[in-house]
């Protein structure tokens, strides 16, 4: 019998990381995306209401996470009549190893007038491509690439615009994660689209800032870079959160240079390359 991944499991209130939420920068140490889910889980869970809904959910990866169980905490800040601020922290035993926070606004009418919005319609991957692809898989895209998009990340190892159409699995095994937790999750790669160059992903990411106009309309969604500034080894980066009914998210990151430990795309194809296996045998 096999089950459905999730990068954790939860006992109570201990999370067990499981192997899918592994960081390929570190193998004892988690990656950002399930880091984030898991944040974003206890913000919703606890604080979100059918009127309040997330604005800008914030994570400063400020320590590599210890790949080991991990405990959630967290608090309202300030509970407004249209503004809710909370502060979320994950401990390992007792040191905090990630700090987050989140504006939660209250739903109202728009007002009048008209505002500039840019008209670029971000590159949807055609249906087939995403049939193609099984569950937790991702499609990679990039303006230099001759389709538009594949599986495969080394076919988009240039210097043009990099995007990526993202399939995450659940936070927590046994549970729906909701479309704010895949946002979360997909928003914090925002460091691999802005900081993906000729020679693969030279820069680790030390934060990411999110910031919504609406929830994502499902679960799978698409993230593009929007911009790259880098100087003395800090960079700086953008990036546009968007499904098939447009764009919903803005990200932005700070990272450092890591070149001692750069990801290239065949890294990234020999991980797909076994998840496809594992699945094909049914494990």
């Amino acid at each position: 019998m096999t089950t459905s991944p999730a990068y954790f499991t939860r006992t109570g209130a201990v999370f067990e990381p499981t192997r899918f939420s592994l960081s390929l920068w570190g193998p004892k140490t988690l990656s950002g995306p399930p880091v984030c889910g898991l944040m974003a889980r206890e913000v919703e869970a606890r604080y979100c209401t059918e009127e309040f809904v997330p604005a800008r959910f914030t994570v400063d990866l400020h320590r590599a996470v210890p790949a080991v169980p991990v405990t959630v905490e967290s608090e309202l800040v300030r509970d407004g009549k249209r503004v809710r601020a909370i502060a979320v922290s994950l401990r390992s035993d007792d040191a905090v190893v990630a700090r987050g926070s989140a504006l939660l606004l209250k739903r109202s009418a728009q007002p009048p007038g008209a505002v500039w919005r840019p008209d670029r319609e971000r590159p949807l991957p055609p249906p087939d491509a995403r049939a193609a692809i099984e569950e937790g898989l991702h499609l990679f895209g990039s303006d230099g690439h001759a389709d538009g998009w594949s599986i495969r990340m080394t076919e988009h190892q240039n210097d043009t615009r990099k995007r990526k159409w993202v399939r995450n699995i659940p936070v927590v095994a046994g549970e729906e994660s909701s479309p704010f937790c895949y946002a979360a999750m997909t928003g914090e790669q925002t460091s691999l689209v802005t900081n993906w160059g000729t020679d693969g992903i030279g820069f680790i990411n030390t934060d990411v800032s999110i910031t919504f106009s609406r929830m994502p309309i499902g679960v799978e969604m698409g993230i593009e870079a929007e911009g790259h500034l880098s100087d003395d080894g800090i960079a700086a980066g953008a990036a546009v959160l968007y499904d098939a009914d447009g764009a919903f998210g803005m990200c932005t990151t700070t990272a450092l240079a890591n070149e001692s430990h750069q990801i290239r795309g065949a890294v990234i194809d020999k991980l797909t390359d076994r998840v496809m296996a594992e699945l094909a045998s049914g494990h």
